[in-house]
């Protein structure tokens, strides 16, 4: 069995006080990817480099407390890729691929857009740039799992108040129309949505620190594990955890019957 996590940790320093590397030792995942890091190489105690068991790369924005993803694996990669080649998006540290033999791993952090017009059109331009990587790792011949904050919500059922969202960033039509090209285009699978096509509210990776949203569930499932058909066919269980509190997210951990 191969378990694989993926967690927004909104800081990787603030996750760390609230309990999530104690947390990590007790899910026995095999690799672990993390986006929004908000930290500097210089900024990562030993405890966020290495975890007992683990080895992590990451690829940090280079503003500080900003964006930035990482990966954690029980054994070495054959191979590391930072980045996507495009100045402007690797700067932001928001693309790390791990490849084991056939398969890729890739923790990936989607701009959102909710901030300004400005951010929104990054998002945009983010989505553009991103099509071809998708095709060119969809044609590779390998296995793949892009785990991440996607920060589209994509069908009604993905976000509980879907009827005052439809012209918020995270529910745009152009976002959703997007994803489901990436699906009914490429081929791309969601697994979370493969295994529980009807599951709602248990669904939700996210709440707004606003009001009572998280007290009272109005949440959102923008983090996702989408993969290549293979591995995706053979996903047996998933999870989103919620009996603690790391983040303004929650992570998704999901079980595929694959060698780890």
């Amino acid at each position: 069995m191969l378990r694989i996590i993926s967690l927004n940790l909104n800081g990787i320093r603030s996750a760390a006080a609230k309990g999530v590397f104690p947390w990590l030792q007790e899910q026995h995942a095999d690799i672990v990817c993390l986006q929004e890091l908000k930290a500097q190489h210089g900024d990562l105690s030993d405890v966020m480099k290495q975890p007992a068991g683990y080895t992590g790369w990451f690829h940090c924005a280079e503003k500080k407390g900003y964006s930035g993803v990482g990966l954690y694996a029980r054994r070495a990669p054959d191979r590391i890729i930072e980045g996507l080649g495009i100045a402007e998006i690797d700067a932001e540290g928001r693309f790390l691929q791990a490849d084991f033999g056939a398969l890729s791993v890739i923790s990936l952090y989607l701009p959102s857009g909710s901030s300004s017009d400005e951010r929104q059109r990054a998002k945009f331009e983010f989505m553009t740039a991103f099509w071809p990587r998708l095709a060119a790792l969809r044609d590779s011949g390998r296995e793949v799992v892009l785990c991440g904050d996607w920060n589209i919500a994509h069908q009604n059922i993905d976000l509980k108040n879907w009827r005052s969202n439809q012209k918020n960033s995270g529910f745009l039509p152009e976002e959703r129309s997007w994803l489901t090209q990436v699906f009914d285009e490429q081929g791309w699978v969601d697994v979370y949505r493969r295994l529980y096509p009807e599951v709602a509210g248990d669904a939700y990776t996210w709440w707004s620190n606003r009001g009572q949203a998280w007290a009272k569930n109005v949440g959102w499932r923008i983090d996702y594990q989408i993969a290549t058909p293979g591995i995706a066919a053979s996903a047996k269980q998933a999870a989103v955890y919620k009996a603690q509190r790391f983040s303004d997210h929650a992570p998704l951990t999901i079980d595929y019957d694959w060698p780890a």
